[in-house]
């Protein structure tokens, strides 16, 4: 039934409001996944609004179709070969003539193309105005106003699609200059008549320009049309033509672009009356700029963090202590069954005792975190974010965009990894997934802000805390900027890349949408994969603590063989074993060294702060010790979560071992460095 549905195509710039579009025609009934061979991501899913019955494919967003990056591949090929009926060109209203260009390159290579001109109401409050039916009439195609965000002119776009389904197909020409369109004529003449579907005029631009989708085109064909004698013979003469006019190489590459810019500007120009799209102003001149800018984005994560530890505060207590009543109604079932206490304390103080630690204190930070970071993201700050820290990741060799997969490290560290798919360069994704690790993600800054609060602030002094932990994200960003210059210049040698970043216009947030992408996309999925591996390991944990050997618990012999390596490093055994322990989820690795002090056979609630700081100073823990487990905390192995999902995304052993090794590498050796500079000083 999905086979004979129509496929349509959404595709446009970044920031068009393309994925609003896209979330209202299928009511999220969607699902992701890569077109084969790629690391981009497409989305796909239903549209039965009206009666209608379409399979509606979201493309990445991308500025052309010249195939200049993964993103710009993804939508080429997916217009050429993925079986779409017809595509909506969703251009921003504020910025015509960007849009434009690429709806030009789009209505190439899908005739059944609508323009859909996203964004009227931003528009007219910017005293922007838009003659849609003028511009259907210019580009011989339907046009349609809409705003996304509030679902205005949703029935005439769904007319204009069903319109288009049912005309004759109409390939768009883009006007080049004469000497290139004679060389274009040229390469037409000879081009055979089977192309798998792919239009002669742009396919004849294509083979002059050296750059196409040949191997996708080898493959539907059976043979390579590049090595025929007659499509060699007239690319040749081709160019001829362009070497006479003094237009080839790298020039001709320019012209083309150059030709297309001019068109969507003549057409944005003929269409709309008002002030100049764009997102420039003295407002980001200060933003942007290092004076400004970078105090700016300290104090707003410092905020971020602040909000973050003051909410947690307040609902984690809650929580706990209503996971911890049910942990109480089950032991109360399994006494009432008469259980045998082992399978009590392998499932009820094992595994749902820790997957209860694990949503206690994870959910509550990311249940504020997740929605201010989207909040941010919401309102167009983070691209100037990633602008501002461009500069040092180019000094890194490494590329600019590895700032954004560094904000979402701060969440999690497997989302970081997922998020690197957006850097073009394979090495510099390399470098930004390898490194992606040495941000705290959000199940290690509850230890983070226990060991900062209780050695360093107290219980009262949260602003304290959150300036303390942002030195600390601080320290791990300026890692991440060493070790991918270190990576840079010896396994990852290379320049950095250029890229673009476009700093869209500061918009209004949407508060319901950013509560569903907050809590559904990132907190709930996060959390659900956490909850996976949590129960399992705290089954296995239980077994260390409950099953003995010569008198003494499996978890006695760990702590006891690792305690020479964990006082080398400033802190003891039952740390490493507990960080060891927690390699499923970091949140369970406080609880654990309560338990091990303590001797417990499960996982013991911490309590008040002040109650957990006396119980560790009984136990030898000095001010050192506390920097040192916050060093190790910061640096050290990723969770089983990110090393699998890099272990994905590399398909390598290598790569992934790599990613575990660097982060634990800089743990020691900064540990080493403290704990040995603190006996010096008297401080161990």
């Amino acid at each position: 039934m999905a086979a004979q549905q129509p496929m349509i195509v959404l595709a446009g710039n970044p920031n068009v409001g393309k994925s609003t579009l896209f979330n209202r025609l299928t009511g999220l009934r969607q699902h992701t996944g890569n077109w084969p061979g790629k690391t981009v991501a497409t989305a796909s899913g239903r549209c039965t609004m009206g009666g209608r019955n379409w399979t509606v494919t979201d493309l990445p967003g991308t500025y052309s179709l010249m195939a200049r990056s993964a993103e710009e591949e993804v939508a080429r090929d997916f217009l050429l070969f993925g079986g779409s009926d017809a595509a909506v060109a969703v251009c921003d209203a504020t910025c015509l003539e960007r849009g434009l260009s690429l709806a030009l390159q789009i209505m190439e290579l899908q005739p059944r193309t609508v323009v859909c001109v996203n964004l009227m109401d931003e528009a007219r409050r910017r005293g922007i105005t838009v003659d849609v039916e003028e511009l259907s009439r210019r580009l011989g195609v339907p046009v349609v106003g809409t705003d996304a965000g509030h679902g205005k002119g949703f029935a005439e776009l769904l007319e204009a699609v069903d319109e288009v389904l049912r005309q004759k197909p109409k390939a768009a020409q883009i006007k080049y200059l004469p000497p290139i369109e004679a060389a274009i004529q040229k390469v037409m003449e000879v081009l055979p008549e089977e192309t798998a579907g792919i239009p002669s005029r742009w396919l004849a631009v294509r083979l002059l320009e050296g750059d196409g989708p040949w191997e996708e085109l080898k493959k539907r064909l059976g043979r390579d049309i590049r090595e025929e004698e007659t499509v060699v013979q007239g690319v040749r003469e081709g160019k001829k033509l362009l070497a006479a006019a003094g237009v080839e190489g790298t020039l001709l590459s320019e012209r083309l672009v150059s030709c297309l810019v001019w068109q969507g500007e003549d057409l944005a120009y003929g269409v709309g009356k008002g002030p100049a799209g764009g997102a420039s102003g003295h407002g980001d001149r200060l933003l942007t700029s290092r004076l400004v800018g970078i105090p700016l984005m300290l104090l707003t994560l410092a905020l971020v963090l602040w909000l973050t530890l003051w909410g947690a505060n307040f609902l984690s207590g809650w929580l706990t202590a209503g996971l911890f009543w049910i942990e109480d109604r089950l032991t109360d079932l399994f006494t009432a069954l008469h259980a045998p206490w082992w399978l009590h304390g392998a499932l009820v103080l094992g595994a749902y005792r820790t997957l209860a630690w694990v949503v206690g204190v994870m959910l509550p930070p990311m249940a504020i975190f997740f929605p201010l970071f989207t909040l941010l993201e919401d309102l167009g700050y983070l691209p100037r974010v990633a602008f501002l820290l461009d500069h040092a990741f180019q000094k890194a060799h490494a590329c600019g965009k590895q700032s954004l997969t560094l904000c979402m490290g701060l969440g999690c560290n497997a989302a970081g990894v997922v998020g690197c798919r957006i850097i073009d360069s394979p090495r510099e994704r390399l470098i930004a997934l390898l490194t992606n690790s040495f941000m705290p993600c959000n199940g290690r800054l509850p230890t983070l802000i226990a060991l900062i609060t209780m050695f360093f602030v107290g219980s009262g002094g949260s602003v304290q805390a959150a300036l303390l932990l942002t030195g600390v994200i601080l320290l791990a960003v300026g890692m991440t900027f060493a070790v991918s210059r270190l990576l840079s210049a010896t396994v990852l040698r290379g320049e950095p890349s250029a890229f673009t970043l476009e700093l869209p216009p500061y918009r209004r947030p949407r508060l319901g949408q950013i509560l569903v992408r907050s809590v559904l996309d990132r907190t709930l999925f996060v959390l659900g994969r956490a909850a996976v591996v949590a129960a399992p390991a705290g089954l296995v944990l239980w077994l260390c603590a409950n099953l003995h050997i010569q008198g003494e618990t499996l978890l006695f012999w760990c702590t006891a063989a690792l305690d020479p390596i964990g006082r080398f490093l400033g802190m003891d055994g039952v740390i490493l074993t507990a960080f060891l322990l927690a390699l499923p989820a970091n949140e369970i690795m406080l609880p654990i060294v309560l338990m091990a002090y303590l001797s417990g056979g499960s996982l013991t609630e911490i309590g008040s702060l002040t109650v957990f700081h006396d119980q560790l100073t009984a136990q030898g823990w000095t001010g050192l010790t506390a920097v040192c487990t916050i060093l190790f905390c910061l640096f050290h192995w990723p969770c089983s979560t990110t090393c699998l999902t890099m272990a994905k995304e590399t398909g390598s052993v290598k790569w992934t071992g790599l990613g575990v090794l660097l982060p634990t590498a800089v743990g020691v050796a900064l540990c080493a460095v403290t704990a040995a500079a603190g006996r010096a000083l008297g401080l161990g």
